[in-house]
Parts: C-alpha cells; structure tokens; sequence
C-alpha cells in the first residue's frame, strides 16, 4: 500500500484570475461569452451558459496541442497535478526587456542562493506581467506588425530543467512560456513532449516564496481536450 505525502501548509493562495469577457486573449482564440439561461424571478433560480478557448485565461497546455500522438488534458493522471513548486524572479530584467529569456546563468544564480532546485518541481517564472492582466494592449504587447514581445523561458534553460533537474513542469504570469516572438513554441514542446506541465497566465507570484509551495491545479476533464482553463491554488507552507 502506498503512502501519501502529507503537505503542510499555513496560506493557500490564488494564482488564477478571474475569467470575464475582457481577459487578455491570444490573437484568434474565441471570445469569452456568458449567456444567461436561467433568472431568479422568472424560473427560481439563476443560471449561466459559458463559452471560452481551451488556451484562455490561467491555463495548462497539453500534448495534443502540439503533438498529434499526444494525449489529451482529461488523460492527465490526478497525482501529476499536486506538485511541489519554486518561483525564480526575472521581474527586474523583464522590465527593460520585454523580450527577455530565462537562461541556464539565471538558473544558476537563482540555485546560488536558494540551493539546487529539487526533482519533481515546476518552475514557475515570475516576470511581472501579471500586473498588466487588465489592460489587455500592454500584456500581449503587440507591435505594428502584431508580433507580440513578452518574455519567457529560453529553450536552452528549458532543456537543463528537463535533463539536468528533472523538473515537472513549468508556469508563467504572462500568456506563453515561450517569449512573445518565439513562433516555434520551443519550451511548449520540449515540455509537452515529456507529458509535463504548462502553466500559463497566472498570477499572484508575488504572494508566493521562492520554494517550497506546492500547487493544486484542478483542470476541466475535456475530453481530448488540448488544454483546460484551470483553478490553481498555492499551498504555501
């Protein structure tokens, strides 16, 4: 019989946002609609019907998304989605260059102080984005020819996460884990490719120490769904 790890904890916190029809969407991705089906006075009780992307919002990513083999989000095993986290803060960089990399240097200052990261962590990476989430113009931050410039992981650093550190998974503040410009997804890919986790758009990082938090990420069970919109709560020991 297998024995469960008992998680201590002191604050749980939320690191997903609210979800409205105004949230920041990525070029293309449907709108999110609420339609009320359903009032009080009229039928004694109130109901909505809710339309959103399956990449909308704070969200996870999952294989199919970019792999044809790949397994849908409802094939995702219940005890991958209780995992150990830590935070590295790139906000001061991010904020004189949008398009800003993680790189393996980084990794290794953030180590020199906080130790090596553990196996079977996500690496959450925390770029300050999360407080331009309400206006929707500087969180893609498009340019004239609609490249969009925020920062995220460097391929380079995600593969010595992978390879080197046996991470879980990674997460973000922003709308990708790859930087705005990258096209080819890279970090998206070599994560997906090991069925770990993407985590996208959240926030409250700030609330968050630098290790020893674990995550709750609950995920919609769509079928052969190539993500889900999530509720991810932080324990926080």
């Amino acid at each position: 019989m297998s024995s469960l790890k008992t998680i201590a904890y002191s604050r749980v916190i939320h690191l997903s946002h609210i979800i409205d029809p105004d949230i920041p969407q990525w070029p293309g991705d449907p709108p999110v609609e609420f339609t009320t089906v359903a009032q009080l006075p009229d039928d004694g009780y109130y109901l909505r019907r809710f339309a959103i992307g399956e990449h909308s919002a704070t969200h996870i990513n999952a294989p199919n998304s970019f792999y044809q083999a790949g397994i849908g989000i409802d094939q995702y095993p219940a005890q991958s989605l209780i995992v150990p986290a830590v935070v590295i803060d790139i906000q001061a960089t991010a904020a004189v260059n949008a398009d800003y990399k993680l790189t393996i240097d980084d990794i290794f200052a953030w180590e020199a102080e906080y130790g090596e990261i553990p196996i079977g962590n996500v690496v959450l990476l925390h770029t300050g984005w999360q407080n331009k989430w309400t206006d929707k113009h500087a969180f893609l931050n498009q340019d004239a020819a609609g490249i969009m410039h925020f920062p995220g992981f460097g391929s380079d650093a995600t593969q010595f996460l992978l390879n080197e550190r046996q991470i879980a998974g990674v997460g973000i503040d922003t709308h990708g884990v790859d930087p705005g410009q990258d096209s080819s997804f890279a970090t998206n890919r070599l994560v997906l490719a090991r069925q770990g986790i993407v985590l996208e758009n959240l926030t409250n990082l700030h609330q968050l120490p630098a290790k020893g938090s674990n995550l709750a990420i609950a995920i919609l069970r769509l079928r052969g769904g190539s993500g889900s919109p999530v509720g991810v709560l932080a324990l926080v020991p």
